[in-house]
């Protein structure tokens, strides 16, 4: 029986990491992995949608970002008010954004080569301070997010930012080389 995943993602910034970050870690584990975006979809499309997953014995996580709740717990209760079929067990909160998770992944080596500040821990990295890392070379915030996917360590990120350790952890990911990432 083949088993497929779905990674339900807030939006585009989003798509782009587990994209090129994440899937890569997950199709040995699935017959295919699927990211949707469900920012734009109303929220009884994606219940249902949910619903129907389960149905299908697939796999999905869910992708949220904190934003102003104060905890994990916090967060995963305005996410069940407003979807009625979300498990709390597929449920991955990052902290603070995704860009904290982006920002994660550079080492020190790196962030010098990008020409930005090399910072310990990305927790409570916020959209704005990200935007404001940003250097003048680079013509968009995208084609900023794109060049730190060139040198982003999975090691690295788990180092520094809680959340990303956490969600590398949870799943058991490995390298594309088969190597554990969370040793």
């Amino acid at each position: 029986m083949e088993k497929r995943l779905f990674i339900l993602v807030e939006g585009e910034d989003d798509v782009r990491f587990f994209g090129r970050i994440i899937k890569p870690l997950f199709v040995t584990h699935y017959s295919s992995v699927e990211i949707i975006p469900y920012a734009c979809i109303k929220r009884s499309k994606v219940s249902s949608f949910l619903k129907s997953i389960r149905l299908m014995n697939n796999d999905y996580i869910f992708i949220a970002d904190i934003d102003t709740e104060h905890s994990v717990r916090d967060k995963k209760q305005v996410l069940y008010s407003h979807f009625s079929h979300i498990d709390g067990g597929s449920i991955v909160v990052v902290i603070k954004e995704i860009e904290s998770w982006y920002y994660a992944g550079l080492s020190a080596e790196s962030a010098q080569y990008l020409a930005v500040p090399d910072l310990l821990f990305t927790d409570e990295l916020t959209k704005e301070y990200f935007n404001s890392l940003i250097p003048s070379k680079y013509d968009s915030r995208i084609d900023f997010m794109f060049e730190i996917l060139k040198y982003f360590s999975v090691d690295t990120a788990e180092k520094k930012n809680h959340s990303f350790k956490f969600f590398t952890g949870r799943y058991h990911l490995e390298d594309p080389h088969g190597q554990q990432v969370n040793q």
